[in-house]
């Protein structure tokens, strides 16, 4: 829905919002502020758990309705209702009132509809996080050398960016990471400027209904009511490959595939419709764009330049580069070379990815301890294990100790098994999906139970101290559970701060 149009339904309007979480607290006050007739908040929690929260008090005090409970949901009804992601737009209570004529959206949806600034949206299975954060800070060096523009960062990397829609301007950029739970309702598609996807593997099953709801809720981000400049998407992913063949307008390939030829342009690549391609060669980012005769190239950036370890990263860069620094169809590039190697020679990573947390010396070496509670999916595991044993192969450290488990997302962990049996010296299974880890490892014929030990312990913070508790000289403890964190903790953020707090108090 067009910017004026959704303004026009919410002024007057009778407005219901679903879930009091992060992303709606400031929706609710952004449309009390701006002419709502009636704000209803509907949330699954106890009466007593929003008055013990000052939630009750505070929507009191705002003249909102609370509903809440278990059956929040009933009855439903309005002239436009706001969804949390997490809430699947399809539910009988919320078809029934969007059949009586309601408006569904949300805070996304909505912010993307007002915003000014140039929109750079980032989905995809795994690394979005990191790819989001890239390409902010890419963006801020280039704002700051040119004297113009600011970057917002937001999304569900989670800060809201609604409540700060009406200072941004058409010389700003809002860098946003969009899940599949947001996109799932954008039927008409986001409207973005510029949007990729690093790639589309098994995840979010328990919640999806399958795997083809699921990639079609990432494909909205490519479809909107007016197409993106650019697509950036991952030539060796075979989901994204297929999305990226049907698009009309120009697309930036990127490949991880190292040291690849002089010249190499990816199978995917449509000349007529002005795509590109990002890759290495010789340790540098190369941009290739194909030309009358040949290829043109331009060097962006030297790998080794890049502090976060793994090849996952090296195409999150390339993924970031192909949003700012790529020329195609005629959009010219927001940011150059010297960004992006400003960026690389600062950056560590973001918290709970691959996070060295603690060095402790030891004989027979240092210990190392590594939160990367990010990873609550398989392909996310195999990533950080990759990374981890390229790491400390170079450096001459036996693999690492990896702790495992938590809630199951319907995502098969067999190839996980595999990885573990490849890359791990000992493995720790904990949490609801610990005894499903354990059948995949069973059933994996390269398993060996004395190559590689593995214990159960079911409690996760047990499972934590003991692992922390007992390593000994040389060892590196990897917390990578490529499970989610809601069988024991409120997200995966609080799931690292636990596994910091033991290895800090660790003497």
């Amino acid at each position: 829905m067009k910017k004026h149009a959704l303004l026009d339904v919410i002024r007057g309007g009778d407005c219901t919002v679903l879930g009091y979480g992060v992303s709606n607290r400031p929706l609710v006050e952004w449309l009390i502020s701006h002419g709502a007739g009636s704000v209803t908040v509907r949330d699954g929690k106890s009466l007593s758990d929003m008055e013990a929260s000052g939630d009750k008090a505070k929507l009191e005090t705002l003249g909102v309705t609370l509903i809440c409970g278990e059956d929040y949901l009933k009855g439903i009804a309005g002239d436009i209702i706001f969804r949390t992601p997490g809430i699947r737009p399809d539910l009988p209570d919320i078809r029934t009132a969007v059949e009586a004529g309601a408006v569904l959206s949300s805070e996304m949806e909505l912010f993307l509809a007002l915003t000014e600034a140039r929109v750079m949206a980032i989905s995809g299975s795994d690394g979005k996080t990191t790819t989001t954060t890239l390409t902010s800070l890419i963006l801020t060096e280039s704002c700051k050398r040119r004297g113009a523009g600011k970057v917002y960062l937001g999304g569900n990397i989670g800060t809201p960016l609604l409540s700060l829609v009406e200072e941004m301007t058409p010389d700003d950029f809002a860098v946003v990471e969009l899940s599949s739970f947001q996109l799932m309702s954008m039927g008409t598609g986001a409207p973005v400027t510029r949007g990729a996807i690093t790639n589309v593997t098994p995840n979010h099953l328990n919640w999806h209904t399958d795997m083809a709801e699921y990639i079609a809720a990432k494909t909205n981000l490519l479809y909107g009511e007016t197409s993106p400049e650019i697509a950036v998407l991952n030539g060796r992913d075979e989901n994204t490959r297929r999305i990226g063949q049907a698009l009309s307008y120009p697309t930036v390939w990127f490949t991880g595939a190292c040291d690849l030829p002089k010249g190499y342009l990816p199978d995917t690549l449509h000349m007529s419709r002005g795509d590109s391609a990002v890759y290495e060669r010789e340790g540098q980012i190369m941009i290739v764009t194909p030309a009358e005769e040949g290829t043109v190239e331009l060097p962006v950036l030297d790998v080794s330049r890049i502090r976060i370890p793994g090849r996952h990263n090296i195409e999150n860069f390339m993924t970031a580069i192909g949003l700012c620094c790529t020329s195609v169809g005629g959009c010219q590039p927001y940011a150059i070379p010297a960004d992006v190697a400003a960026v690389a020679d600062t950056f560590t990573g973001v918290p709970h990815r691959l996070e060295l947390v603690r060095e402790i010396p030891r004989e027979g070496g240092a210990v190392r301890f590594y939160n990367s509670s990010i990873d609550s999916s398989p392909t996310r595991s195999l990533a950080a294990l990759s990374a981890m044993a390229e790491m400390n192969r170079r450096e001459g450290r036996k693999a690492p100790i990896v702790i495992c488990g938590g809630q199951d997302k319907h995502v098969p962990f067999d190839p996980l098994a595999k990885g573990l049996c490849a890359m791990a010296s000992a493995v720790i299974l904990t949490g609801e999906a610990r005894g499903q880890i354990l059948d995949a490892l069973n059933a994996c014929p390269d398993y060996d139970p004395e190559a590689l030990p593995v214990t159960v312990i079911p409690d996760y913070r047990e499972a934590m101290e003991t692992t922390c508790r007992s390593a000994a000289g040389g060892d590196t403890v990897l917390l990578s559970p490529a499970c989610t964190s809601f069988d024991a903790f409120k997200n995966f953020a609080e799931r690292g701060e636990v596994f910091r707090e033991i290895v800090k108090d660790l003497e």
